[in-house]
């Protein structure tokens, strides 16, 4: 099926697509600053929602960067948008390759505003080894929940990275992934948030890889993870 054009949509989405194409734009520029990816590698999506107290409509679209773009090109108007299928609505370049990925993520977890794809040299290495990255910081436990998963192999190209995302995130609470052989694909409410969940991804992956070269980690108790999770979820930072 093909997918409409932006002028098919009325002008509230056509404004709401604007503000995203601005907010990934600028998030873009996040990635090499954290040193999260080289060259062209990596990208920021996020979903287009008109009302954000409503949530996701019937018309939902995702704005993500184009393929093979240079991360100094990526303007707002570099900007792509998609359908939820990853049918091109807009935009002059074509969609990345993992727009797929993220279209099948959007399509099976509404809760889900942004998703952020990276090659980080740590985060990626634990990849490689298809280990999950364990537990034994307090800001793992902040940020993650618990360890950070590892999702199946899966080639790029259909929603196949997609539906790994989606099994190995379901029902945990970690907004990070490591998808086997490929590297970390992350979660938010919104493209700030998954950009966020990266940069901390792979810092917990540099540092518990360099404490293991110590000697073994120590494991955090579980009721603790719950309990420094439940805080820095609900009660840290400003009200």
């Amino acid at each position: 099926m093909t997918a409409q054009t932006l002028d098919a949509y009325g002008s509230e989405v056509r404004d709401a697509v604007a503000r995203t194409r601005d907010v990934v734009a600028a998030l873009h520029a996040e990635l090499p600053r954290w040193g999260l990816v080289v060259w062209t590698a990596g990208n920021v999506s996020q979903r287009v929602v008109v009302d954000p107290a409503a949530g996701p409509g019937p018309d939902d679209l995702l704005v993500i960067k184009p393929s093979g773009v240079t991360y100094d090109d990526l303007t707002a108007a570099a900007m792509v948008v998609c359908d939820l299928d990853g049918g091109l609505v807009d935009g002059e370049g074509s969609p990345s390759s993992d727009t797929a990925a993220h279209a099948y993520v959007y399509r099976h977890m509404p809760r889900v505003g942004g998703v952020v794809h990276t090659h980080s040299t740590y985060a990626t290495a634990w990849a490689a080894r298809g280990e999950e990255v364990p537990c034994v910081l307090t800001m793992m436990a902040d940020e993650f929940g618990g360890p950070i998963p590892v999702g199946p192999f899966a080639l790029i190209g259909d929603d196949s990275i997609g539906r790994g995302i989606v099994e190995t995130l379901q029902g945990s609470r970690s907004p990070a992934v490591l998808m086997r052989n490929h590297g970390p694909f992350t979660i938010g409410k919104d493209a700030r948030a998954a950009v966020k969940a990266a940069v901390m991804a792979e810092e917990v992956a540099r540092t518990v890889h360099v404490a293991r070269q110590l000697g073994e980690p120590l494991a955090i108790a579980q009721s603790d993870v719950d309990s420094l999770y439940e805080r820095y979820q609900n009660v840290y930072g400003q009200a």
